[in-house]
């Protein structure tokens, strides 16, 4: 599963030969959630909501970028990293 950001302790990663829709993976201690790219909600799993509210707005600055490596990962390229929320 490889990695592409991190920050405040939140672990974003994307996996390759997805299925539909576009996401990414995200931990935080010890729960999960996958997060639609597009419509930046919660696709399956749970965050608390300040972990939540932090993902959802760099997924928002970071969405070219995302639907970038969706498409790599999709031919099993190399996945580039994003910048983490500052």
């Amino acid at each position: 599963m490889p990695f592409i950001s991190e920050f405040f302790g939140i672990k974003i990663y994307m996996y390759w030969d997805e299925h539909a829709p576009p996401h990414f993976h995200v931990e935080y201690t010890n729960l999960k959630a996958l997060i639609s790219i597009r419509d930046a909600v919660v696709l399956k799993g749970m965050l608390p909501s300040r972990q939540l509210k932090m993902v959802l707005a760099w997924c928002e600055l970071h969405e070219t970028e995302l639907m970038k490596n969706w498409e790599i990962a999709e031919t099993h390229g190399e996945l580039h990293k994003i910048d983490p929320l500052k």
